[in-house]
């Protein structure tokens, strides 16, 4: 998929990003208000970080928030966003969008959830997923993924068998639709195979562009028992026959890696130096 010549045919006045913020994460309570240091040198918070790449993806309607406490409230609305206060039962940052709707105009009908621990998602991947679901009348979620480098497969791997958690893969059909996520690298891959370009090992980026009306239905199901299994919140959609298609697309320049543990830090700000950041 080419980006330049679909995305100008995606009417971003219909388009929104919402941005979902927790205070109370298990992993890393107040990660929303972490510090981290750009190109620069200059300490902003992680939502401070988050709302300046959603504000970088052009033409879209409106960036909004979405968070339960008010010192992410505060602090947001401290450097210029706009936000919505929502429930603090909201199990997921897709539930958390879901309620943050009634925020939005009524002709906004594609929901993109850019999650507040991914400053580096390059603005170009949202635009693809709204050019993809312009395009593409028939989809209700897409999200975008990553052909894993023989040298990121070896990262994943390697955070594997220490216990850590470096990312989530997706296995798709041959239609691009996902099959599965897991935090699991997967397929699994003969060790005589493992370094080889060109396998099916899909890393996925967490951003993805809901039409309304599927951002509806996630939020009337119950939680999936693979959803909670895995703690990834986007296997409801699929347990519950929602198909989630995937768009491909070349690794960017810098490292896309989550801020998911405290550890994170220094390879995020890493990835900030590396695309100039400040």
């Amino acid at each position: 998929m080419t980006i330049a010549s679909t995305a100008a045919r995606a009417d971003r006045s219909r388009v929104a990003i919402i941005i979902p913020a927790r205070f109370a994460s298990q992993r890393y309570p107040g990660k929303p208000l972490a510090l981290l240091r750009g190109a620069g040198g200059r300490a902003k918070p992680l939502i401070e970080r988050s709302w300046e790449a959603a504000s970088l993806v052009s033409g879209i309607a409106k960036v909004l928030v979405a968070t339960d406490d008010d010192r992410i409230r505060v602090a947001a609305e401290g450097f210029g966003a706009a936000v919505a206060m929502t429930s603090s039962a909201c199990r997921n940052g897709t539930e958390r969008c879901a309620e943050a709707l009634a925020a939005l105009p009524d002709h906004v009908d594609v929901i993109v959830n850019l999650q507040g621990d991914a400053p580096l998602t390059p603005p170009g991947f949202v635009e693809a997923l709204a050019a993809y679901l312009a395009d593409h009348p028939e989809a209700e979620v897409v999200t975008p993924v990553v052909r894993c480098t023989p040298a990121l497969h070896a990262r994943l791997l390697a955070d594997q068998a220490a216990g850590r958690v470096g990312g989530t893969t997706a296995v798709l059909d041959r239609y691009g639709r996902a099959l599965y996520f897991s935090k699991r690298v997967l397929p699994h891959v003969p060790a005589e195979r493992v370094g080889e370009v060109g396998l099916p090992i899909f890393f996925h980026v967490g951003v993805y562009a809901y039409r309304r009306a599927a951002l509806e239905r996630y939020a009337a199901l119950p939680p999936s028992p693979l959803e909670l299994l895995e703690g990834l919140e986007q296997l409801r959609f699929l347990e519950g026959g929602i198909s989630v298609a995937t768009v491909e697309l070349a690794p960017p320049d810098a490292d896309i890696w989550e801020l998911n543990n405290p550890s994170d830090i220094t390879q995020v700000e890493a990835g900030l130096r590396a695309a100039g950041i400040d």
